[in-house]
């Protein structure tokens, strides 16, 4: 990790940081959720109904946890490249004078 002069931590190293823990808080409760899930299906000893209940609500929160984080990091960098003028966003042209008819 580099520090500028002022022992301050760079833009690049706070992103590279900001993703490292972000992804570490993603798999961590992820990875609690499915504990979760496969402790309530082993306690449920086969009820089938309530075991598709458990399952299809593990998938849930893991899915959207993971589609919202995923989504809210591609946003902000987006929106930081766009900031710092070396996004790609859309370039506006000249636009040409409408061409002249004749009668």
């Amino acid at each position: 990790m580099s520090r500028n002069e002022t022992g301050a931590i760079g833009d690049t190293d706070l992103e590279k940081l900001r993703a490292r823990y972000g992804l570490l808080a993603i798999v961590t409760s992820n990875s609690a959720i499915a504990a979760v899930a496969i402790f309530g299906v082993w306690r449920l000893h086969g009820d089938k109904a309530v075991i598709v209940g458990v399952l299809t609500a593990a998938f849930t929160a893991v899915s959207g946890m993971t589609t919202a984080y995923l989504g809210i990091k591609a946003v902000s960098n987006t929106a930081r490249s766009i900031a710092l003028g070396n996004g790609s966003g859309p370039r506006h042209a000249e636009a040409a004078p409408p061409a002249q008819r004749t009668p």
